[in-house]
């Protein structure tokens, strides 16, 4: 055996490697990308849920997001109020949070209110039936019941009732969409956690047989557009519309609507209270109030009549003395 082939071979890739490695470091230093400190502060102050409801795969992603000016301090639907002021300290910003979303499912189409046109036998996945005619519901766009929202929802918000309808607990969404993305039927939406009043189907379809088909269907008969003070409901594509940044939770819709296709927390409508010691009798609130709920004389205390009263708060932002509480 020739030992100096061998040593020769080492002290060859010895120095092989050395030079290499010298190259990599000096290329590691001179084409570095420098990051940002303030990304792993950010990503430290995140809840680490990474359910994606910030619209990026991460953590991680969403705080480099952030420092790069990408996305808001206030991203982060999971963290809430608390996390997006300790982000928003980190950057140094105003951490005002736009208002929280939650997901909701548009159908009321439960069991003995939709039709069904068959009896499906297959596997217990709404993705799965939804292969087959687009499920068993005589309306196309009526929830089919099996969970895949529920599947996939990492924060066991979604529960599928007895009359084969999901339902979505506002307290544990925390609106990170998976629940979206998966409905086969595309009828659960982002809405915001404070708006109580809802359009609670999804049909877009033309005539008399969606009224037979659901008896909770959205006919797009117009009397809620008509009702609302507000300007905030239209009929689109044969199904009612809620503009939210319009509505002000009054309610009139779901009290007028004929199919009960609105769905409203009435447990949730305010009452005007007229504070007696700051009431001048301008009669202003009085003039404004769509339903009527206000009486008074110019000059004297005003009352409102709780059993009128929808809650709208047109009459508390129209006070010029603040002599009206929303409770």
């Amino acid at each position: 055996m020739d030992f100096k082939i061998i040593v020769n071979s080492v002290v060859s890739l010895g120095g092989l490697g050395l030079l290499f490695g010298a190259g990599l470091a000096f290329a590691s230093k001179k084409f570095a990308v420098e990051v940002d400190p303030r990304v792993e502060l950010v990503n430290e102050a995140l809840p680490a849920a990474n359910c994606g409801g910030c619209g990026y795969p991460g953590c991680m992603a969403f705080a480099t997001a952030v420092v790069t000016g990408e996305a808001p301090v206030n991203g982060c639907p999971v963290g809430g109020a608390e996390c997006a002021a300790k982000v928003a300290e980190i950057m140094g910003v105003d951490p005002s949070a736009g208002e929280p979303q939650v997901a909701k499912v548009m159908c009321t189409g439960a069991l003995g209110v939709c039709k069904e046109e068959f009896q499906y036998h297959g596997v217990d996945s709404c993705l799965a039936a939804n292969m087959i005619s687009g499920g068993s519901k005589a309306c196309q766009f009526g929830c089919i019941g099996f969970g895949s929202c529920a599947d996939v929802c990492p924060f066991d918000a979604i529960v599928i009732q007895d009359n084969h309808l999901a339902w979505i607990d506002p307290d544990k969404c925390v609106a990170c969409g998976k629940c979206v993305d998966i409905c086969p039927k595309h009828i659960i939406h982002m809405v915001p956690k404070e708006q109580f009043v809802v359009v609670a189907c999804s049909n877009l379809e033309k005539g008399g047989h969606v009224k037979k088909n659901c008896e909770e269907a959205c006919i797009a008969c117009g009397i809620c557009e008509r009702a609302c003070p507000f300007d905030a409901i239209h009929v689109e594509n044969n199904l009612a519309t809620i503009d939210y940044d319009k509505c002000t939770n009054c309610m009139i819709c779901a009290e007028k609507c004929p199919t009960k296709a609105i769905v409203a927390q009435f447990d949730k409508r305010k009452t005007a209270t007229i504070i007696d010691d700051k009431c001048i009798g301008c009669t202003i609130c009085k003039k404004v109030c769509p339903v009527g709920a206000i009486e008074g004389e110019v000059k004297g205390v005003h009352k409102v009549d709780p059993e009128k009263c929808v809650g709208c708060g047109l009459c508390e932002q129209k006070c010029p003395r603040d002599a009206i509480n929303m409770n």
